[in-house]
């Protein structure tokens, strides 16, 4: 596992993050989705973060800021320091080689129309990373690191399976030898025995290539196996960020403690056995709640949470977004 992450010797980092959406504008008026509000986190070379939450949450968002696809409203997206949309303006390639990512669903982020070795060889040509005449070779190349044949070079999307055509997905995103790459649900829609194997083969490149994920899942107890920091999100903030392998004797956040008390297969860890439940739904990102944006949820919540947004700050060796993070700290459930 590596050190808690920090901005010194960080590949990509997020700083006051901020993403709000204008919905229901056609006519006037409008409403404000607040999906990011003031994310900070910082990925170190070759480990793994891994972000979690309630759907709704932000997480997807939070990917597409990261690589570029939204613009933030506010706050910075910093690439070995330097300003996101500062290289996208100016050296966009620069950025694209060194962050890339790998949707949830591989069917629908591959071109129906363009054969597996067009889809990987684009980047190869966009980057001019070698010449016309070598770029099938180097296909072929891709498709072995992630177990597939040169057979698959003139198939279609079509006639893979789903656990082919993720594979496809990784090796689009491996062909420009990224420092970076985002993960977003990358195995949800796949069965249990291919999910396994993706994850292998994600473990096996970042060994081979030193390559850094940030990892957006459901899967709570995958993410604890895979990731070196696990974040936990909820509505548009991080609420706790930490060293995974210390979950479930450090969980301090009532949220982070409820989340993962849900899972089945970490539910039945003693040290999260008492954890309280959750009970309601997520407020609305069009009216999220003042203060503390979990009071409304939290077992814990006292006069000040309803008005008073606390800060991520160190508790017991990890961050964490709670008035009560001292006092909860103490009170870790026995393993």
């Amino acid at each position: 596992m590596n050190e808690q992450g920090n901005s010194r010797g960080a590949v990509l980092e997020a700083r006051n993050l901020v993403k709000e959406y204008r919905v229901g504008s056609a006519f006037g008026g409008g409403r404000t989705v607040f999906a990011l509000s003031g994310v900070d986190l910082a990925v170190k070379p070759g480990e793994t973060l891994a972000v979690v939450g309630e759907s709704g949450c932000g997480k997807s968002t939070l990917a597409r800021c990261l690589t570029g696809l939204h613009e933030p409203t506010s706050g910075h997206v910093l690439l070995d320091g330097a300003d996101a949309q500062a290289l996208l303006s100016s050296d966009a390639g620069r950025f694209r080689r060194a962050v890339q990512i790998v949707f949830q669903d591989p069917y629908a982020s591959l071109n129906p129309r363009r054969t597996i070795g067009q889809s990987i060889g684009d980047g190869l040509r966009l980057h001019k990373l070698c010449a016309r005449s070598e770029r099938r070779a180097r296909v072929g190349e891709l498709l072995s690191r992630v177990g597939l044949s040169d057979d698959h070079i003139d198939r279609y999307p079509h006639e893979l399976s789903g656990g082919q055509r993720q594979r496809v997905a990784i090796a689009r995103a491996l062909a420009v030898s990224p420092r970076l790459i985002v993960c977003d649900e990358p195995v949800s829609a796949l069965d249990v025995s291919v999910q396994a194997q993706i994850i292998n083969l994600l473990n096996d490149l970042q060994e081979q290539s030193g390559v850094a994920y940030v990892f957006i899942s459901h899967n709570l107890a995958l993410v604890r196996h895979i990731s070196d920091r696990i974040a936990v999100m909820y509505l548009g903030q991080i609420v706790e960020i930490g060293d995974a392998a210390a979950l479930g004797q450090t969980l301090v956040h009532p949220y982070s403690r409820a989340l993962f008390s849900a899972s089945p297969e970490i539910g039945r860890d003693r040290a999260l056995a008492r954890a309280k439940p959750l009970e309601g739904d997520v407020p609305s990102p069009l009216d999220p709640p003042s203060g503390c944006r979990f009071h409304t949820r939290c077992p814990f919540a006292q006069e000040r949470c309803t008005t008073e947004m606390p800060s991520l700050r160190q508790v017991a060796g990890r961050e964490v977004r709670c008035h009560r993070a001292e006092e909860m700290a103490g009170t870790q459930l026995a393993a």
